[in-house]
Order: C-alpha cells, then structure tokens, then sequence
C-alpha cells in the first residue's frame, strides 16, 4: 500500500487559494479513477485506487493545514504504510509559479503542513513533491499571500501545472522519486543544457561550465507584514 496526501485546508473559502494545490493535485488523480467515493476517518477523506500492480490511498487531511500530520499518522498506522511509501504534495511559495520539485526527504522549509508531518512521523525520510505558486511580492505577507486566490492570468498556468503534478505523482508510485526527481524537477520553460565541453590535455574544465550550487530559496519569511488576523491552523 502506498499514500499520496495533498495539503490544503478544508472549506469552499480555500477551495481555490495557493495554499491549496495539494488538494487539487488530488482531486484532479481522484476524477480520473472516476471519483469513487471517499471514506471520511482519521480526520481525512480518501479513496483507494489501483495503479499498475500497486494499491495507492488518495489522502486529503481535514484538520487545517498545520496538523496535517495527525491525519498522515492516523492513515500510516492504521495501513501499516512504510515511511518510503508516502509522498506528500504540497505548495511552494520558494518556487515559480507551476514549478514542480521532487525531494526524497529534508527539512519543512517553511511549509507548516510538512512540518507537522515531519513531527508526528518522527522522520523527515519521505518524499515530497513541491508544486510552485510563486513569490510573493516585495512588502506583501507570506501568510495573506498563500491563503490567496491566483490571479486570472495565472489560472492556465498552474492547472496545467497541476495536471502534471497529477503525471508525476502516478510516475512516483511506479518508479519512485529519483526517476520522478529526473524527469519533472527541470523547469519546463527553459531549453536543456547544452553538453559539457570536452576536458582539455591538462585534465581541466573549460570554467564556463562549471556550476556553484546555490540554495535559491530565498529566506523562509522574505516578505514584511504580520498577518496577525490569520489563524495559525492554516498556514
């Protein structure tokens, strides 16, 4: 058994916010198995479908977005699901706007839905997908950003982000998170590399392709506000 869990907060307010992409990268998988009926327990709804030769729960927690992990455990423990069989789907405001990013494991990084999961299930060694809703913009809070709704000339962008999110989730139950890792994290705007010149006599590198690696995360909190009048539950 695997588990595919979508982060969101539930409600029609937060139907269409960013912060919401995990539950509409699941409901998008849950309408093309035809949209059998959900089970509601362990503070979740979720259906059971069958990819390949594999038996996959499609997990939406119901208990706001910074407990989410009572309702991952709640799923784990009762299915016996090993840790390397979850994938967690989540929004990223570090990332462009329909960006998608595999990670096998690592810190929350500011994502309080990851975090909590990262706590009730003791380990940070499950993989993740991050989808992007962009960066907020300079002087607007990160909370009021998140709990947003996209702007009409985003709305093309990031469903067809999340039908490919919904691809790749399909792809990680099959193939797991490095192949995952290989064919979805590159950004699909930007033409591919060109190869690598060949090493000289002395054994160099020409320096223009050498790259740094650089963390281009930006701060956890890079916008100024307090956003006092949003619950904590749902951030």
């Amino acid at each position: 058994m695997k588990l595919i869990t979508g982060l969101g907060n539930p409600g029609p307010k937060y139907r269409k916010t960013r912060h919401n992409v995990g539950f509409r990268v699941i409901a998008e998988l849950h309408q093309r198995f035809g949209q059998p009926r959900p089970s509601s327990k362990f503070e979740s709804e979720f259906v059971q479908v069958t990819v390949g030769e594999h038996k996959v729960l499609l997990q939406s927690p119901l208990t706001f977005m910074n407990l989410s992990g009572r309702a991952v455990r709640g799923l784990m423990d009762f299915y016996k699901i090993p840790v390397s069989d979850i994938l967690v789907v989540c929004d990223d405001f570090h990332l462009a706007l329909g960006r998608l990013r595999f990670r096998p494991g690592g810190s929350a990084g500011g994502q309080n839905g990851l975090k909590d999961i990262i706590q009730r299930l003791g380990t940070q060694d499950f993989s993740r997908l991050r989808l992007g809703v962009g960066t907020p913009p300079q002087g607007r809070n990160v909370s009021n950003y998140v709990l947003s709704q996209f702007r009409e000339d985003e709305h093309s962008q990031i469903e067809e982000s999340i039908r490919r999110a919904a691809d790749s989730a399909l792809v990680w139950v099959e193939h797991g998170v490095q192949e995952c890792m290989n064919r979805f994290n590159a950004d699909p705007n930007k033409p591919p590399k060109p190869p690598k010149k060949p090493r000289s006599e002395t054994g160099g590198t020409d320096k223009g392709n050498q790259a740094d690696s650089v963390d281009n995360r930006g701060p956890e909190n890079p916008a100024s506000g307090s956003g006092d009048d949003i619950p904590p539950a749902l951030i």
